[in-house]
C-alpha cells in the first residue's frame, strides 16, 4: 500500500479539486477526513499544525496539500499532491469559463452564478468547523472564534491579519490566567 503513495495522494486530491467550489478552503474538511481518518497520513494535532503552516504562508491556502505530500512522500509527494490539487480545477475553470462567456445573456446565466454562493459558503464553514473542532479544546477558543466571527460579519473589509493577532493575543493571555 505504501508503494502506491503518488496515486493515493492524486486519489485524494484530485477529485476535491473538482469539489473546491469556492476555492481550497472549501475542501478543507474533506482533506481533514481523509488524510487523518481515512489514510492516517497525519494526526489530528499535525493536521492543525500543517493547516497552520499554509494559512501563514503566501499563496493560496490550499497548500495545505502540499504539505500533506511533503510529509507523506518528501518533495517528490508535494509535487503530486499540489498538481492533484490544482491541474484538475484550474482544467475545468478554464473550459468552465469558455462556456460561462459564450452563455453570459441567457436566462440561466444570473441563477446559476446565485445558486453557487450558497453552496460555496456551506463548503468554507463546513470547512471552518472542521479545523475549529479539531483546534478547539478549550471554551476560550471556541468564544475567540465566535468573537472574531462577529468582527468580520460586522467589519467586512478589515484585515485578518489585526484579529487573527488579537485573538492571538487574548488565547495566550487567557492561557496564561487559567
Amino acid at each position: 500500500m505504501r508503494d502506491n503513495i503518488y496515486l493515493q495522494l492524486i486519489a485524494v486530491f484530485a477529485p476535491l479539486s473538482l469539489l473546491s467550489i469556492g476555492g481550497g478552503q472549501s475542501v478543507i474538511a474533506d482533506i481533514n477526513q481523509q488524510a487523518v481518518a481515512i489514510h492516517s497520513w497525519l494526526t489530528q494535532r499535525e493536521f492543525v499544525d500543517l493547516f497552520a503552516i499554509s494559512r501563514a504562508a503566501p499563496g493560496p491556502g490550499s497548500l495545505l496539500a502540499t504539505l500533506i505530500g511533503w510529509k507523506e512522500a518528501g518533495w517528490t509527494g508535494a509535487f503530486v499532491a499540489s498538481l492533484a490539487l490544482f491541474v484538475p480545477s484550474s482544467l475545468l475553470a478554464f473550459a468552465a469559463t469558455l462556456l460561462w462567456r459564450r452563455h453570459d445573456r441567457h436566462p440561466w446565466h444570473r441563477r446559476v452564478q446565485t445558486g453557487l454562493a450558497p453552496v460555496a459558503t456551506g463548503l468554507i464553514m463546513a470547512s471552518s468547523l472542521a479545523v475549529l473542532r479539531a483546534a478547539a479544546s478549550t471554551w476560550s477558543v471556541w468564544v475567540l472564534a465566535l468573537a472574531a466571527l462577529a468582527v468580520f460579519m460586522s467589519r467586512s473589509r478589515i484585515n485578518p491579519l489585526f484579529v487573527l493577532f488579537a485573538a492571538g493575543m487574548l488565547n495566550v493571555l487567557l492561557g496564561k490566567i487559567n
